[in-house]
């Protein structure tokens, strides 16, 4: 059985959104300090307006995905993305960071044309 996986469509006709192993990790983990069902829950992850570039990211998590959502499942770890949000953020990685400087979740987004100073908004 493979970790990764779409649900919603085919590989090819689905834009892919892959999460690394660290930050499979760390969401199944928080998921679980919430007392959610990580087997029906999981990491929603969107584009909302605002930041200083016009588009910033959202994280939060949901008990389950909306009817129209696309549903992708890494490492044991189910992500939902909305359509609106998929045309930004198509071809991202989720990845887990820790460092001296920073610690949590950041998107590799091919598409980002430019991004504010302090990395949390951008412009496609």
């Amino acid at each position: 059985m493979s970790t990764d996986s779409v649900d919603g469509g085919t590989a090819e006709t689905q834009p892919e959104i892959e999460v690394t192993e660290d930050a499979a990790a760390q969401a199944r983990d928080l998921l679980e300090g919430e007392g959610m069902d990580t087997s029906e829950a999981g990491l929603r992850l969107f584009v909302q307006q605002g930041g200083c570039a016009g588009l910033s990211y959202g994280m939060r998590f949901d008990d389950a995905p909306d009817e129209d959502d696309t549903i992708y499942t890494h490492h044991e770890l189910r992500v939902f993305v909305d359509p609106a949000s998929m045309k930004y953020i198509e071809g991202s990685i989720l990845d887990y960071e820790s460092g001296l400087q920073a610690e949590g979740f950041h998107v590799e987004n091919p598409n980002v044309v430019s991004e504010c100073g302090c990395g949390e908004s951008f412009r496609t």
